[in-house]
This record gives C-alpha cells, sequence and structure tokens, in this order.
C-alpha cells in the first residue's frame, strides 16, 4: 500500500476503528458516484411522483444544478453520469448509499473513505475539513474517521475502470446482487482506487 501524507491520516483513522488483530490493506479518499443511486432502505412510503420531466425542466437542471424539478433530476443524472449504483431498498448498495447521504448533509465538508482490510471494506467520513485542508485542525479532522458502514471482504468485488464522465471509477459489486460506484478527482491519481480493487482481489 503506497500512503502519502494525507492517506497516512486516513490510514490513522481507520486503524482506530479496527479490532486487535485485523490488518489493514489498502485506504483512499473517494466520492460517491454520479448518476442513478440504488433505492432508499425501507421507510414510511411517500406520496409517489407523477408525470414525466419536462423539457424545460431537463435544460434548467443541466444550466443549473440548484433549481429542481422534481423527477427531472433524475433525467439529468442518468443523461450525464449514467447509472452509479443499484440495488434494492435494505440491500447492501441501499444501506451504504443511505450512509453516506446522511453523512454528506450534516454541517461541514466530509472527506469520505475506503478502506480494505484482511477482513472487511469498510467506509468511513472524516470530521469536517475545510475546503483546502491545509490547517492543522484538518489534518486532525482526516484522521477522525466515523464508520458509515462495513462488508464482509468475501462478500464483495472490484473493477476499476473508465465510464462516462468518470475516468477513475471504482465499481463495488456486492453479494446480493446490489452495486455502488465511487470515482476520484481527475486531477487526483487512480492508484489508490487500483489498490483498494486489487486488495479486494488478492487471495
Amino acid at each position: 500500500m503506497t500512503v502519502d501524507g494525507r492517506q497516512a491520516r486516513y490510514v490513522e483513522g481507520i486503524t482506530r476503528l479496527l479490532p486487535v488483530g485485523e490488518q489493514m490493506r489498502a485506504v483512499a479518499r473517494v466520492r460517491a458516484g454520479g448518476g442513478l443511486t440504488p433505492a432508499p432502505p425501507s421507510q414510511p412510503s411517500a406520496p409517489p411522483a407523477t408525470g414525466r420531466p419536462s423539457f424545460l425542466g431537463v435544460l434548467l437542471n443541466v444550466l443549473s444544478p440548484n433549481i429542481t424539478f422534481g423527477r427531472a433530476d433524475d433525467a439529468v443524472d442518468w443523461l450525464v453520469f449514467g447509472v452509479g449504483g443499484r440495488g434494492r431498498p435494505d440491500s447492501q448498495a441501499s444501506v451504504l448509499h443511505h450512509a453516506l447521504t446522511v453523512a454528506a448533509k450534516g454541517t461541514g465538508l466530509r472527506d469520505l473513505v475506503l478502506a480494505v482490510t484482511d477482513q472487511r471494506l469498510l467506509l468511513g467520513a472524516t470530521a469536517p475539513v475545510g475546503l483546502l485542508c491545509s490547517s492543522a485542525a484538518d489534518e486532525r479532522a482526516q484522521a477522525d474517521i466515523e464508520l458509515l458502514g462495513s462488508v464482509p471482504r468475501t462478500a464483495v468485488a472490484a473493477r476499476f475502470g473508465r465510464y462516462r464522465l468518470n475516468w477513475k471509477r471504482l465499481r463495488l459489486d456486492f453479494a446480493d446482487g446490489s452495486w455502488l460506484s465511487f470515482h476520484v478527482p481527475l486531477a487526483d491519481p487512480g492508484r489508490p482506487l487500483r489498490e483498494i480493487a486489487a486488495a479486494l482481489s488478492a487471495g
């Protein structure tokens, strides 16, 4: 596992979450894959959406993501990003995606971190960090990781490659048939994602 300064803090934060004897194999800062996502976990049903997205709604969503028109959001996500994950309610992808969505809605900017140990795949989120992550407080926050979910290593497979606008995308396929994708910004190297995929594929 190749580790730079920032990754070293992620390793430190994840290591604190591990029981004695569990060994780290790879770690990567990631972003959740764009596009259509798995169904949310079971919850009280909401009134179903009606009607099809209008052309104007789709156009305005493309021009400004802050303007929302209900089902037009899904249409834009599919057009631009394709599919970011699939899964029925309460599937592994559904549960993990819901957890990271809740974490992202909290106060402050949080880094998402994927890690692979000799036993599990883990998804975590750091404490809130600054936009440039340049202060001593930000460095401490990067090592303060909340565990959002984990999956037995034997219940997940990984593929790394390109998909639409995501040039460095990691797809995680779970044993229940659901899947999620993650990526890194274009300016970031894809090596950490390759290491996650390799760690999940290793015997």
